[in-house]
């Protein structure tokens, strides 16, 4: 295990799209020691988006586009939080108690931050300033259900906050697909304030999309690379129809 905290493939890619993955990893540095969670905890939703590193890695290989993930978990630090966020350490999430940051700090959170999360964010924003007119696709995914809550249906998710330039295309193609469930802001709404699509997106003014999948459909290579290879086109035409 490695203490980088990000990893960049396909820097000189010639696209406009720039592939993100915040939550690519369940690592937990050396540094950090033992959150005292068990392998199956650390294999669950709370630790990372399953499924969401492969379909980044994929989508990025086929629009010829550099991709950025991090390396590691959001139970270290979460780097699609703000830095004032209240939930940039999570001490529960989805029942699930989080033993090694029960007693984190002012102190340890700003250690994690200088360590984790802005080198993380100043690698996204340098790669992303490569070019004018780089265009963001962010990729999550989601659990098929939290503790005590409905089952979800949507089989994948378009998120848009205040700039719906390319959603708004992407929702129309997804739309009419026939065999897809397409949440429009579902299974969340929106954005966070300050957060990785805020901080280099809405803030800089660049064309933006954040995709959430439900990560039973791309808990194996052959779901990623399935995903990845319908998306591609799909986002092609979008931001062509966008006119951006």
């Amino acid at each position: 295990m490695t203490d980088d905290p990000y990893e960049i493939i396909g820097a000189d890619r010639p696209a406009r799209w720039l592939i993100t993955c915040d939550h690519a990893t369940n690592a937990v540095p050396p540094c950090i020691g033992d959150l005292g969670l068990s392998e199956g905890e650390m294999g669950r939703h709370i630790a990372y988006d399953i499924g969401a590193a492969g379909v980044t890695r994929r989508l990025a290989e086929r629009l010829e586009a550099p991709a950025i993930l991090s390396r590691f978990s959001r139970l270290v630090i979460d780097p699609n939080r703000g830095e004032d966020d209240p939930t940039l350490v999570m001490k529960l999430y989805d029942g699930t108690i989080i033993p090694g940051n029960r007693d984190v700090d002012a102190d340890e959170t700003e250690r994690r931050l200088e360590r984790f999360h802005r080198p993380y964010h100043r690698a996204y924003a340098k790669i992303a300033a490569r070019r004018d007119d780089t265009v963001l696709c962010a990729i999550h995914s989601f659990t098929p259900r939290l503790m005590g809550r409905h089952p979800r249906p949507w089989h994948i998710g378009v998120l848009h906050a205040t700039d719906s330039r390319l959603a708004h295309p992407l929702l129309a193609r997804l739309q009419a697909e026939p065999d897809l469930c397409i949440g429009d802001n579902e299974p969340y709404s929106g954005h966070l304030p300050g957060d990785a699509i805020d901080h280099h997106g809405l803030k800089p003014g660049r064309p933006n999309v954040l995709i959430e999948i439900r990560h039973d459909l791309i808990a194996t290579k052959d779901g990623q690379h399935a995903w990845a290879d319908r998306l591609a086109p799909l986002l092609q035409d979008a931001l062509a129809a966008s006119d951006l």
